[in-house]
């Protein structure tokens, strides 16, 4: 597995997107570590995050309790904005690359899953939010997602983890067409889709290297 070359001169904002079960947060790790390995500051974090709004949604998805859709949305913005004002910003300000499972990619697809105008809630959030320098998106289908988080065991998160959700906000991904965006075949083995993720992200690095030699 090929390691990144280079320095990162600015900061980097990566996200990882997909259904649940889609395998990106294992993948997160995994390019977390080798960036480390390469000398590169590396700020891992997650949405929802572990904020007020944050734990509430978690607290929602785990539980019975159903919320408007409008609501739903409401909780991941406000979510967003503290993660973008305490985490994203500075991370990238101080030049670190920012690797985040999830985004407002997620929501696009999540809460359009639930009715929502995705098309709104995308230029909503890029009015809003600095766009991810890199996307990537893992596309699995939502069986597939669902045999593997039921294999890992434990209590499903009833709010989202449901097959006929998950088909909608696959077919909500599917539909993107943004900037930075990269699909990932997820449906092989770990380490043939680190391979592609890696190579993506060595890219986006080099890119960046070259154009700052030459400001």
């Amino acid at each position: 597995m090929r390691l990144l070359e280079g320095s990162v001169n600015d900061g980097k904002f990566i996200v990882f997107e997909g259904i649940d079960g889609c395998g990106k947060s294992t993948q997160l790790a995994l390019v977390a570590k080798v960036l480390r390995a390469q000398g590169h500051h590396v700020v891992e974090t997650r949405e929802p995050t572990d904020g007020a709004f944050g734990q509430r949604i978690r607290a929602m998805a785990r539980s019975d309790e159903r919320v408007a859709p409008n609501t739903e949305l409401e909780w991941f913005v406000e979510d967003r904005r503290e993660h973008y004002r305490d985490v994203i910003g500075p991370g990238i300000s101080a030049g670190h690359v920012v690797l985040s499972d999830r985004s407002y990619l997620s929501t696009v697809a999540y809460q359009g899953a639930r009715g929502l105008d995705p098309v709104e809630i995308l230029a909503a959030s890029e009015a809003e939010f600095r766009r991810p320098d890199l996307a990537l998106l893992f596309v699995l289908d939502a069986e597939a997602g669902m045999k593997r988080i039921e294999s890992r065991g434990g209590v499903l998160e009833a709010a989202f983890e449901e097959i006929g959700f998950q088909r909608r906000v696959a077919a909500v991904f599917e539909s993107l067409d943004v900037e930075g965006l990269i699909r990932i075949d997820a449906a092989r083995e770990p380490r043939a889709i680190a391979v592609d993720v890696l190579d993506a992200i060595h890219r986006l690095l080099i890119s960046n290297r070259i154009s700052n030699r030459f400001a």
